[in-house]
């Protein structure tokens, strides 16, 4: 009798995105002439940077020639591709990373969500709340959490950390000794930020109890305000026990696509049952080796060309615009009287729905009386109840009529 991995069961039955999916299936259906405008998922619109494409047009010319074909290439990522992310996201801001360090991947998604494969299943997590389901999920899939308490809408053995407005969306350390911390800087979904200092001290408690930080930075290049860290490796002492997560899929464009980059830092270590020291890169390596055959060469040689000065211009051109259709959600928000955060170091709008609304609630009444598709908050966490996210990656002619929409709705 064959069986199943147990752990999936814990899970509750539908992915978030996939259920706002089906609910605005079934109303544009029933409603066929409706114009809905969707601000929930965060999928870039903009088409990719010219320069970008002109390196996948040569990319591909060059697979067409046997002289210049390449098949299965590093698994770690070509070094053409991981030098320029030394010197263009590192180097220039004072850190040493050094090239075996750095593993390119299809996806930042993937990397969080498998790297939990390298650490024993009776670590104990520690996730903010809320947060971006892929970090919870895994550890679920893993067997790492306990079982699903619906009244609380908590798993057991893990440490939710609420960010919400009452503690202006810091969490407090945990009270009790963890194994995984998760962050997300600037976060999804609340787009708020830690200051350098705050992040210190993320940082002294893992080392003071041998814990480590997985570390989601995919939207540092959407920060805009002094004191902010793009890296975490800015802060003093981080490389010891901190793994951080990179993507192109929001900087770049490249959802389509699919490239990414982590960095695991040889002197980070994990611990045997007999405290032996393991070299968490060495584990990361051998374990890529195994399952993953790489990211294309097509596709690397498209990353590269953002660190070129023309691809440097054309994605902050993009990157700009996008934050530009935030500051008109962020405007037209408080303008139709919304409690609201985010907006200014990430590409993310958290507001507060009205009194006597449920997350879900607020949901079908943007859909029904605006047409508009956000994100309910309850979906990243309990401590997303009472919150609703939307995306500045729309279109700007939506990203206005939807304020426009929004406004009206609320005369």
């Amino acid at each position: 009798m064959i069986k199943i991995n147990e752990n999936y069961l814990k899970l509750q039955d539908s992915y978030l995105f996939s259920t706002i999916a089906k609910k605005v299936e079934t109303y544009q259906k029933e409603n066929p002439n409706k114009k809905i405008i969707k601000l929930g998922i965060g999928d870039v619109t903009l088409p990719l940077a010219k320069k970008i494409g002109e390196e996948i047009d040569k990319a591909t010319q060059e697979m067409l020639k046997r002289e210049t074909f390449k098949g299965y290439g590093p698994e770690q990522g070509y070094d053409f591709l991981k030098e320029k992310i030394i010197e263009m996201e590192y180097k220039k801001r004072g850190i040493e990373i050094q090239i075996d360090e750095i593993f390119i991947s299809d996806g930042a998604k993937c990397d969080t969500a498998n790297i939990q494969e390298l650490f024993s299943d009776d670590n104990i997590i520690a996730i903010t709340d809320p947060v971006y389901p892929v970090y919870l999920d895994t550890n679920i899939m893993a067997g790492r959490t306990g079982n699903y308490n619906k009244t609380t809408d908590t798993y057991e053995n893990v440490v939710y950390m609420p960010a919400n407005a009452e503690n202006n969306f810091i969490p407090e350390l945990p009270n009790k000794k963890v194994d995984m911390i998760y962050l997300c800087f600037p976060n999804n979904p609340t787009g708020t930020v830690l200051k350098k200092q705050e992040l210190k001290k993320w940082v002294e408690y893992a080392k003071n109890n041998k814990s480590i930080i997985l570390f989601d930075s995919a939207y540092e290049a959407f920060i805009t305000e002094e004191d902010i860290a793009h890296s975490i490796y800015e802060i003093e002492g981080a490389k010891d026990v901190c793994i951080e997560f990179r993507s192109f899929s929001k900087t770049a464009g490249f959802t389509g696509v699919r490239c990414a980059y982590t960095i695991v830092p040889k002197q980070l270590k994990a611990y045997t049952k007999q405290g032996e020291e393991i070299s968490i890169n060495k584990l990361w390596n051998r374990r890529q080796c195994t399952k993953f055959n790489g990211v294309s060469y097509i596709t690397q040689r498209a990353a590269q060309a953002i660190y070129t000065e023309e691809g440097q211009k054309q994605i902050k051109e993009n990157i700009n615009y996008y934050m530009e259709n935030a500051k008109i959600i962020l405007e037209g928000l408080k303008q139709a009287g919304y409690e609201v955060f985010g907006g200014k170091n990430a590409p993310y709008i958290w507001l507060k729905v009205p009194k006597n609304y449920t997350s879900w609630e607020f949901f079908d009444k943007l859909l029904e009386k605006a047409n508009v598709v956000g994100t309910p908050g309850v979906g990243f966490g309990p401590s997303g109840e009472g919150y609703f996210r939307l995306t500045a990656f729309g279109s700007r002619q939506n990203t206005v009529e939807a304020m426009q929409r929004i406004k009206n709705m609320e005369k």
